[in-house]
């Protein structure tokens, strides 16, 4: 079954930058496209980024075009995002997920803040 573990969140301040990676087991990893995802409290999950199975397509949302980027290991079964020139509204709890499923793990916490 899809696990999922994130870590590399933490307490940034405001133009800073973060690395997240999440570890991915219990799948064939390379033939799923991954994905960010991330949640504000009392807010919805709201999608951020998806990589393809090979790596070679990326795609943004909006928020975080240009200043995100996300990556992936397949030789580690890792996924990674990096966050540049953070902005207080990117605190958020953030996610990895696999395409085709709806598991969430535990998220990593991300506080944008001076």
């Amino acid at each position: 079954q899809v696990q999922l573990v994130e870590s590399g969140g933490g307490l940034v301040q405001p133009g800073g930058s973060l690395r997240l990676s999440c570890a991915a087991s219990g799948f064939t990893f390379s033939n799923y496209d991954m994905k960010w995802y991330r949640q504000a409290p009392g807010k919805g999950l709201e999608w951020g980024s998806t990589i393809s199975g090979g790596g070679s397509r990326r795609d943004d949302t909006n928020s975080v075009k240009g200043r995100c980027t996300i990556t992936r290991d397949n030789a580690k079964n890792m996924v990674y995002l990096q966050m540049n020139n953070l902005k207080p509204a990117d605190t958020h709890v953030y996610y990895c997920g696999r395409s085709g499923s709806h598991y969430r793990a535990q998220g990593t916490q991300v506080t944008v803040s001076s």
